[in-house]
């Protein structure tokens, strides 16, 4: 047996050879250079946008080889697996990140506990594999899910360096990482759709680029491992049981459309609802999940002070919205030409859903950060229960729109969203001394510009009614682009500069 507690190398490797211990992490009372976000951000965002034309085009390239029934086994398989990751991880990571008083000691007792929770979840995940079968009426689902739960043993080991690398502020080389695992990624996906392996290489191809990431992260960043002694961890351990808490519930209700879609629909519409949440989510999601890779660990660094916490939100905030809104709102606007003529008349079924998922996408971009600044305040117990009513409402309510197809069950997120989100953003506001008022006042440039876009968009459509399909798209996305660019230079050049100012800041 391996003895955990003689293997203990306590060296963080860091671009260049240099090498770092625990010791050398920012502390939390530590100042951070204001520009500091910002160039994080900036580095995780060149990172999530140099990817993202591979991974548009990669997408669709490989719909047109596959059919919706592969995307929908595809999808079947990561709604039981993407709840499993959340439990695997523990919600550890999350504690590494924002406890930062932990110490080496207890660092590498929690890096066992996430290695012996992968180990564990896979063999729990070969045992669900042929009830989910059963459940989801497809004897292929099951080898599936056994391939690719293979992943919970590989990424177990990367949770905590990774979480070591945030805290680290290693934003740079985190950033690179990404970059390698979607290059590898996509042309794998690519490669065996191709060679026609149909759904197996979505699955595939997603476990290539678990196991490079993994691989680098561990090269970058070993961490050791030690015997977890419970007690000296409990502190740790309570806030990651929130963070799981919160995380499994979160899962639940944003993944209940899919399981109704594929429990009471079938494989086809399911299919085609996850080709629409695709591709309006992806724009959406590479913007905020560049900066919610990066803010837990800057809210945690100065989670005492209002002020600056004040000033993250409103600045996140404005940027967001500057960037997702138009890319949202614009997916609205074209989503039926854009189907149509990228993807094909065998997409048809999408474009609805599409338009719908597009305006949730937008409204849901703005919130992602509110929970990170409420764990940072530790109010993590308050982000679980609201996550968990959620949790409790959705799938109700997908279960009875469900009876108006994709379009009733895309609809049901305009509805209950902003419903949802309204407690959080209350309790952030209150925990940090920010007006609404205020807050509001950050999304008016973002409103302004968009509106007058929707506008531009629809009269050039409304202008351009006989041309070819893809020539009517390209030209409202360049109309689209050019309006919004133009009222933001005319009304909002001052916000622009100032913003362009920061990102030339030098450390």
């Amino acid at each position: 047996m391996l003895n955990l507690t003689s293997f203990r190398p306590r060296i963080c490797r860091l671009p260049g050879g240099a090498v770092s211990t625990l010791a050398e992490v920012p502390p939390a009372n530590a100042p951070l250079a204001p520009h500091s976000l910002v160039r994080a951000i900036a580095w995780t965002g060149a990172a999530r946008w140099a990817t993202q034309l591979l991974t548009w085009a990669s997408t669709i390239v490989v719909a047109r080889i596959l059919v919706p029934s592969d995307y929908g086994l595809y999808a079947m398989a990561t709604l039981f697996l993407g709840l499993v990751a959340l439990i695997s991880e523990f919600g550890l990571g999350q504690a590494v990140v924002v406890l930062r008083e932990m110490s080496q000691d207890h660092v590498e007792q929690i890096n066992a506990l996430s290695v012996g929770f992968g180990g564990l979840l896979f063999l729990l995940s070969c045992g669900a594999a042929i009830p989910l079968g059963h459940f989801f009426h497809t004897a292929k689902l099951p080898a599936v899910i056994v391939v690719m739960s293979l992943s919970f043993v590989i990424s177990g080991a990367q949770v905590v360096p990774d979480a070591l690398l945030q805290r680290s502020l290693r934003f740079k080389l985190l950033a690179w990482l990404d970059i390698i695992r979607a290059f590898t990624q996509a042309p794998m996906t690519i490669l065996l759709a191709w060679l026609g392996f149909g759904y197996w290489s979505l699955a595939l191809g997603s476990l290539a680029g678990v196991i490079v990431y993994t691989a680098l992260t561990l090269s970058a960043c070993p961490c050791a491992f030690a015997r977890p002694r419970f007690g000296e961890i409990r502190r740790a351990l309570a806030f990651s049981g929130d963070v799981l808490g919160s995380r499994v519930a979160w899962y639940i209700y944003s993944n209940s459309d899919f399981l109704m879609a594929g429990r009471l629909l079938g494989q086809a519409p399911l299919g085609t609802y996850t080709l629409a949440w695709t591709m309006a989510s992806t724009p959406v999601e590479k913007i905020t999940n560049m900066v919610t890779r990066v803010t837990p660990a800057f809210f945690s660094a100065v989670q005492h002070d209002k002020a600056q916490l004040r000033r993250y939100l409103l600045n996140i905030s404005e940027g967001l919205s500057l960037i997702t809104f138009p890319a949202s709102l614009g997916m609205v606007l074209m989503a039926d030409q854009f189907v149509l003529g990228v993807l094909g008349a065998k997409w048809a079924a999408a474009v609805v859903p599409l338009q719908l998922l597009g305006i949730y996408a937008a409204l849901r971009s703005i919130t992602t950060v509110f929970p990170g600044i409420l764990y940072a305040r530790r109010h993590s117990r308050f982000v679980m229960w609201n996550t968990v009513i959620a949790a409790v409402i959705f799938p109700l309510a997908f279960q009875f729109t469900s009876r108006w197809g994709t379009v009733g069950i895309a609809a049901t997120w305009i509805v209950l969203y902003p419903l949802i989100t309204a407690p959080f953003m209350w309790r952030t506001f209150v925990a940090i001394d920010l007006p609404f008022r205020t807050y509001c006042r950050s999304l008016k440039p973002a409103l302004r510009a968009s509106l007058i876009m929707i506008l531009g968009v629809v009269a050039v459509r409304w202008a351009m009614p006989a041309w070819p399909l893809i020539l009517r798209l390209a030209t409202s996305i360049f109309a689209g682009a050019f309006t919004y660019l133009a009222v933001l230079l005319i009304a909002d050049r001052q916000r622009l500069r100032g913003f362009y100012a920061l990102l030339r800041t030098r450390s």
